[in-house]
């Protein structure tokens, strides 16, 4: 049986911004506008799915669609074609140091470790060479992503191979345990100076979720590390059976999408944050590769250009940006000079784009047919189990001003046929 999508509408608001106050501070005005929001009871992954490719965002369960024209900081959905990635010679050196430190550990743990032996599951990078008559650096290695993210990891390394460490990744359903909670205290505190959350904070912003689970398609039995379901999964990374890291991700029939990552501040130097985004856009190509094909990227949220800190995921590529009009999809190369221009940069009409910090306020009402109004339902009543549904415009809150406003901004914001999919109530 199909997974019925529900939710409540919300409107337009505003609030302070977080991603150009000062480190571990929001703006001291409200200059963040969303133009709709959505509390969500429940959504099949893909509704979610086609919600994240016009700009909504999940945070546990309530959804929000950004108003980048207004914003002081635009937030542009960004999406990583995993079939297609291929690390940069930094990224694999990130990836190869990780599988270094725990093949053999750090230089200050190797005292007295005997040597590797046995051979590892990926290619060892080797050293350049000149030959005579010839200064040309030997190339290097091929580095086969799905073989390199896994190579120092238990249940992928080769049994008569001696490690220094014991790195494990698992998935699991999205659930709370203190252990989760604490290595979320530590890394808000530490990270993002932020001493103050609670387990309910924790719970309501990365545990709960309204994505429903449903099976993977997958033509034959996938291999045991790869999910079985769609749904809203934590990604543990444990080395000597502690929990140094959390990837909190959604598992959608296009995408892998990134809702957010934490991590233990001691192991700083090893960029895990970045070495997630590489993992998880493996995960994207694997389930792909195992046969469901529908699969092809990674969602990594959004990129904000004005924000050194989020400017780090234009260095994944081939990525694209979504068009904050239309909803089609641009090379991030080819957006760059009018993100470099503009405050807020239209890509499939570059006449919309504005300059200067200013926000232009209000756009014209918004206006949605009754065609369409007489197509979005909403739940009229409830009896043991069964739901009745009406059109929203014939509905009790279609009566109330407020309301109406909130139905309208929800629709708009969803576009006509994600409208159509989802129960009002």
């Amino acid at each position: 049986m199909p997974v019925v999508s529900v939710g409540m509408p919300l409107g337009p608001g505003c609030s302070t911004c977080g991603y150009c106050g000062p480190l571990g501070e929001r703006s001291s005005t409200e200059t963040s506008f969303k133009k709709a929001g959505f509390i969500a009871s429940q959504l099949s992954c893909e509704v979610y799915q086609k919600m994240i490719y016009r700009g909504w965002r999940r945070s546990g369960t309530y959804c929000y669609a950004p108003d980048l024209r207004r914003s002081c900081c635009p937030q542009y959905t960004i999406r990583l074609d995993a079939l297609v990635f291929k690390p940069s010679r930094s990224q694999r050196k990130l990836v190869n140091r990780w599988n270094h430190f725990v093949m053999q550990g750090h230089k200050s743990e190797t005292s007295g470790f005997l040597p590797l032996q046995g051979t590892l599951s990926a290619p060892k990078p080797t050293k350049p060479f000149k030959s005579d008559g010839n200064t040309s650096k030997r190339d290097p290695p091929t580095f086969f992503l799905s073989t390199s993210i896994h190579a120092a990891e238990v249940g992928f390394t080769s049994p008569n191979v001696t490690v220094r460490h014991k790195f494990e990744v698992t998935l699991e359903s999205s659930t709370y345990t203190e252990e989760k909670y604490a290595l979320y205290l530590l890394y808000q505190r530490e990270i993002h100076h932020d001493p103050y959350n609670t387990p309910e904070d924790f719970k309501r912003f990365l545990v709960k979720s309204p994505l429903i689970n449903e099976p993977i398609p997958y033509p034959t039995s996938p291999p045991d590390h790869l999910p079985s379901q769609y749904g809203s999964f934590h990604q543990m990374y444990r080395l000597d059976g502690e929990l140094i890291a959390l990837g909190v991700i959604d598992i959608l029939p296009a995408c892998v999408s990134s809702v957010y990552f934490m991590y233990d501040p001691k192991h700083d130097k090893y960029s895990l944050g970045k070495l997630s985004a590489i993992r998880e856009a493996s995960l994207a190509r694997e389930i792909h590769d195992a046969g469901a094909i529908t699969m092809t990227s990674l969602a990594m949220g959004f990129y904000i250009h004005s924000c050194p800190k989020m400017k780090y995921k234009g260095g994944y590529s081939p990525s694209y940006l979504a068009d904050p009009e239309e909803f089609t999809w641009f090379p991030l190369a080819d957006c760059i000079p009018q993100l470099e221009k503009f405050r807020y940069a239209a890509f499939a009409h570059p006449e919309h784009s504005l300059e200067g910090p200013q926000d232009p306020g209000e756009g014209p009402p918004v206006r949605v047919s009754e065609e369409l109004l007489n197509e979005v339902m909403v739940i009229y009543s409830m009896q043991q189990g069964a739901i009745s549904i009406i059109p929203v415009n014939l509905s009790h809150q279609w009566n109330d001003e407020y309301n109406r406003e909130e139905i309208l901004s929800c629709v708009n914001a969803l576009g006509d046929q994600l409208s159509k999919e989802i129960i009002f109530r």
